[in-house]
């Protein structure tokens, strides 16, 4: 074999520095400093995040977070003994809320993790090869947008029974379009840059250019999303769980803990009162974030 039949080196990858990092995270610091929306959200999902994580050790009654009965302690106020207050079983609410805290952010990860799944492959295969493929595969998105989410969501479950693990699944179901639509129209942007057509000129596979050159350059717009939808999701599963379609009793959900407690809001504020304050809490941090990022991430914006 002589030296002309050899094949064409690669090209070298060009690794990102500490460096180059070090001042990436300080831009961002930087940007918080004046997004004092998205800093604010920052830190509420982080101090959010820290109690899920470590909830069953600072939970002061942890037997309480599911089959625990007090009866004498039913209905309690507020109080150092109980921060929150007890529910009607006497189960302390400080507890029920941190363990809630944790299943929404598994709820919300889980949701996202199987729309992104779905909807991203689909969204850059649809987008990448056009034609007659794009129209079938957009025609069956727009089946599925067209249903509004939550009743979407809702009939799915119905169909499947309460649960869980069935209400995650109908809302990714509901969900996974928006991210399909959404790296559709980035793969129909990227394919005609100046890179993908040397790709395609070189004789580099279809799959390899859809996910080695438009997918890393689609990422900050998936971030966006992820931290616009997280919220969304978690608001969703409450709802679903308030109307009895998703986390079932004994299990410490926000919104399942709010739909047993609207019978004593009257007289016991507390019941509903804290686990809603985490729910509205969780729907704004990540809203603030989501805006906060979509700006760090445009260059127009940033740079003006």
């Amino acid at each position: 074999m002589n030296s002309n039949s050899l094949p064409a080196p690669l090209p070298p990858v060009i690794e990102e520095t500490s460096a180059g990092r070090a001042y990436k995270l300080k831009e961002f610091i930087l940007f918080l400093r004046v997004h004092k929306l998205a800093a604010i959200g920052l830190s509420i999902i982080v101090i959010l995040l820290i109690i899920a994580v470590i909830g069953p050790l600072i939970s002061p009654y942890p037997d309480d977070a599911y089959k625990a009965v007090h009866l004498e302690n039913k209905l309690l106020p507020p109080s150092w003994a109980h921060l929150f207050g007890t529910d009607e079983l006497g189960r302390d609410l400080l507890t029920r809320t941190i363990y809630g805290t944790r299943l929404s952010f598994q709820i919300g990860i889980s949701v996202i993790l199987l729309s992104i799944l779905i909807g991203i492959p689909y969204g850059l295969i649809s987008g990448y090869f056009g034609g007659w493929v794009d129209n079938v595969m957009m025609r069956v998105c727009e089946v599925f947008l067209s249903f509004p989410s939550m009743l979407l969501s809702i009939s799915i479950v119905a169909l499947l029974g309460p649960s869980l693990n069935n209400m995650m699944l109908s809302i990714a179901l509901s969900w996974w379009p928006w991210f399909a639509r959404l790296m559709r129209s980035e793969a129909v942007a990227i394919k005609e840059r100046g890179f993908v057509e040397a790709a395609k000129s070189m004789g580099v596979h279809p799959l390899v250019i859809i996910f080695r050159h438009i997918w890393p350059n689609s990422l900050s717009v998936i971030i966006v999303q992820i931290s616009m939808a997280f919220g969304s999701v978690i608001l969703t599963a409450a709802s679903l769980s308030f109307l009895g379609l998703g986390a079932q009793p004994p299990t410490p959900e926000w919104g399942l803990i709010i739909s047993t407690g609207r019978a004593y809001f009257l007289t016991n504020w507390w019941y509903v009162t804290f686990p809603g304050v985490f729910i509205l809490l969780t729907v704004m941090a990540f809203n603030f974030l989501g805006d906060g990022l979509r700006d760090y991430l445009d260059p127009k914006t940033r740079n003006s």
